[in-house]
């Protein structure tokens, strides 16, 4: 719901697109900033109990935005105050809801990667849910309100995680794992990995543009229609949800490194559509289409990450692959409202479909051309029994 309540907020409340793009900048800032150190707290925590920080925390401070509103003292930098605090758990969370599989399923490699499927299958459906949800609620009660309903999912994590989700003690770390930078210099030993992660960084910059795009599209050219914007997140949802199916279905079939390359070129290439001026219909099938390959980059791609990382390594080198991936986004985010404002939405849309286009390139060659199967480079020898890439 956050996808869409947020950014609707901000537009409902300000008409402004460049103040929805700061917003949701800021909310990514902290990624940038202390997503690598934040890796060691997640090592000394353990996956589940960062979880558990994660969602008691968030669910106080979305409540803070609708109660602050209410009470009409919620300036604008009172509200970047609060999403860059919601935005400094995304790191650490992300990275435990990875790490946190291979204690709960072992450490086949493929077991683990279709163990991320099942998690981006759950995820997905939650992106089909909640943005139709948001839309429609939107419409009845206001973005204010349904922002309460999005603390009490938070809440609701928090509860589901405490009760019924196994505690394993966090593990001690090796020689390898000590410092703040030893989840990049394990990534960068590689050169498929490193460029993974630059193609992971220009890659995301245009589709945080995108998803900024999408409301702004809805309110300027659908009659401000909230149920409109979340049908396009929903469609987003939709075709991840079966992509994860399909996922789960032929992951043990592929090469995942080749898998994720083919689906990372795939993913882009409905893109290119969004520019002709489709109908809201139109909008909603482009995107689903594109989102049936998320999963098909994601789960492969981090499941192989994870497997092959020392146990002792995995919290600082998920939360770096994390952090790479999204260190450019708040710029995209911060462009992107000028540019909505200034050669509209359409012609913003073309500048993305170029953007994902030539940064998936790289990446998806030389990945293509590597022998199926083929090993990483010598100076991984110490991984435990299997190495990895990621998205």
């Amino acid at each position: 719901m956050t996808f869409l309540a947020l950014p609707w907020f901000v537009l409902a409340t300000t008409g402004s697109p460049t103040r929805m793009g700061i917003v949701l900048a800021v909310q990514l800032l902290p990624i940038g900033i202390l997503g690598i150190p934040i890796g060691g707290v997640v090592a000394r925590l353990g996956a589940r109990r960062t979880m558990l920080v994660g969602d008691a925390a968030r669910a106080p401070l979305l409540l803070a935005i609708p109660l602050l509103h209410a009470a009409g003292v919620l300036s604008f930098p009172l509200l970047l105050v609060c999403v860059a605090l919601v935005g400094l758990f995304i790191a650490p969370y992300f990275s435990a809801q990875r790490l946190i599989l291979p204690e709960l399923v072992g450490e086949d490699e493929r077991t683990v990667a279709q163990a991320n499927a099942f998690v981006e299958g759950a995820t997905r459906v939650t992106t089909l849910v909640g943005p139709a949800s948001a839309g429609v609620l939107i419409a009845f009660f206001g973005a204010t309100n349904v922002l309460y309903i999005d603390a009490a999912t938070f809440a609701i994590a928090f509860v589901t995680l405490r009760f019924f989700v196994p505690n394993r003690p966090p593990l001690a770390p090796s020689d390898d794992s000590r410092g703040v930078l030893a989840g990049v210099r394990f990534l960068f030993r590689d050169r498929l990995l490193a460029s993974l992660l630059v193609t992971a960084l220009f890659l995301n910059a245009f589709g945080q543009m995108l998803f900024a795009s999408l409301p702004v599209l809805a309110f300027e050219q659908f009659d401000q229609s909230s149920r409109i914007a979340g049908g396009f997140f929903a469609s987003f949802g939709a075709g991840a949800v079966l992509g994860s199916l399909i996922a789960v279905k032929i992951l043990h079939r592929f090469d995942p490194i080749r898998l994720g390359a083919a689906a990372l070129i795939a993913l882009t290439l409905p893109i290119w559509v969004l520019p002709l001026g489709l109908p809201a219909v139109g909008v909603m099938a482009v995107l689903f289409v594109s989102a049936v390959f998320g999963p098909l980059v994601n789960a492969p791609l981090i499941g192989v990450i994870t497997t092959r990382t020392p146990q002792a390594l995995r919290a600082k080198v998920m939360t770096a692959v994390l952090t790479f991936a999204l260190l450019a986004g708040p710029l995209g985010l911060l462009v992107v409202g000028p540019l909505l404002e200034g050669i509209g939405v359409l012609r913003v849309f073309l500048v993305i479909a170029v953007g994902q286009t030539l940064a998936s390139l790289p990446f998806a060659f030389a990945a293509l051309r590597r022998p199926a199967g083929a090993q990483p480079a010598e100076n991984l020898k110490d991984v435990s029994p299997t190495p990895s890439i990621s998205a």
